[in-house]
């Protein structure tokens, strides 16, 4: 499952999001090897999904360093 809800990350301890921070940025490799060797993804929408999923890790992770 790539979509993570905010609600979702903070329910998690630090630890797991760095470790879910980890699975996303290597599935978004695979994404992007997949989409750069001209194969069709398996799901068009999934790299948004990762990257937005992304995103919204990082800002959790700035607020808790800033608080």
């Amino acid at each position: 499952m790539t979509h993570l809800s905010t609600r979702e990350i903070d329910n998690m301890s630090l630890e797991a999001r760095k470790k879910r921070m980890n699975e996303l940025q290597e599935e978004m490799l695979l994404l992007r090897a997949e989409q750069a060797l001209g194969g069709s993804a398996s799901n068009p929408g999934s790299y948004k999904q990762v990257k937005r999923s992304i995103a919204r890790l990082k800002t959790k992770m700035q607020e808790a360093r800033q608080e």
